[in-house]
């Protein structure tokens, strides 16, 4: 039997007002998860991924000038998520101006 790692679902929401600095950081989460509108991502992680997604972001940001969000939801509250479009749209291919 394998033992796979406990994850959880976050939801990582970003305002960046540096093309420079938004654009790290859309890297760094679009290795982490799937971008769900402009500046909104959703991650399934292990704790310590989370942690060092957190890390990184940190040290890639102004804590003065942008904010990060991270919210994690737990999985009976995931299960409930509603998503009011025809699709699920595909942000991965956007260009962050």
């Amino acid at each position: 039997m394998v033992m796979r790692a406990k994850k959880n679902f976050i939801v990582v929401a970003y305002d960046i007002s540096d093309d420079k600095r938004r654009g790290n950081v859309v890297k760094i989460l679009e290795k982490a998860g799937s971008r769900v509108n402009y500046s909104v991502f959703e991650c399934f992680l292990t704790d310590a991924r989370y942690k060092r997604l957190q890390e990184d972001i940190l040290s890639r940001i102004k804590i003065r000038e942008d904010t990060v969000i991270f919210y994690p939801v737990c999985m009976d509250c995931y299960t409930k998520i509603v998503y009011l479009s025809a699709s699920r749209r595909k942000f991965d291919k956007v260009t962050v101006i």
